[in-house]
């Protein structure tokens, strides 16, 4: 079951931004400041509690990713299995194949202001790949093949906004956009040094070796 709760109590409990609400991240005060530790009656006491095990940290650090994405358990784990099997580095095969997916592309090219956002526009068939409306966020999308809001769609609000605010900064170097158009590709598969998140993906490879 996907969580549908509030955003802020997976920043909370994982003790740092995540930046699941876009750029309402970036413009309100994140609770994550104003109470560093995790939600619940017990977690206060739980931030005193002695040093996190080893099985703790790769846990943790396997739901933090999971959450940055917005992916079920079952999700990540048949991701996992899937990339375990191919030539390279495990957990840098894992982080690019989660970059890959269609709603995570939808938000990189600075169509929607976050993944969650990402999910609905695909969902609700205002995305386009290859000229064909595809509306399943999971979709993993290739080098070379195009992603496109569908021109019915190109003046929604959320959608405009959130372009306005992409074009301030800089998209990766493994994706093409082209504002105009509302449109993009990705150029290559993303490597480990161009995917921006904080993570130590080794800890969740050896929290499914066990």
């Amino acid at each position: 079951m996907r969580y549908t709760g509030s955003s802020c109590r997976q920043c909370r409990r994982e003790g740092t931004k995540l930046f699941l609400k876009g750029t309402k991240c970036f413009t309100e005060k994140c609770p994550v400041e104003r109470r560093p530790y995790a939600p619940g009656q017990h977690g206060q006491a739980t931030a005193r509690r002695r040093k996190a095990s080893e099985y703790a940290k790769q846990l943790r650090e396997k739901q933090k990713i999971k959450r940055i994405y917005g992916v079920s358990e079952k999700q990540f784990r048949n991701t996992f299995e899937h990339v375990s099997t191919l030539p390279g580095i495990t957990g840098h095969n894992l982080l690019a194949a989660l970059e890959s997916r269609l709603d995570n592309m939808v938000y990189r090219l600075g169509f929607a202001s976050s993944r969650k956002a990402a999910r609905q526009l695909v969902r609700h068939r205002h995305i386009e790949v290859n000229g064909r409306t595809v509306d399943i966020p999971s979709f993993v999308v290739l080098p070379g093949q195009e992603i496109r809001v569908h021109t019915g769609s190109r003046e929604n609000v959320f959608v405009v906004q959130s372009m306005e605010h992409a074009s301030r900064g800089a998209s990766p170097s493994w994706l093409a956009v082209d504002r105009g158009t509302f449109s993009g590709r990705m150029l290559e598969r993303p490597t480990r040094p161009n995917i921006p998140i904080a993570a130590q993906e080794q800890l969740v490879v050896e929290l499914y070796s066990k």
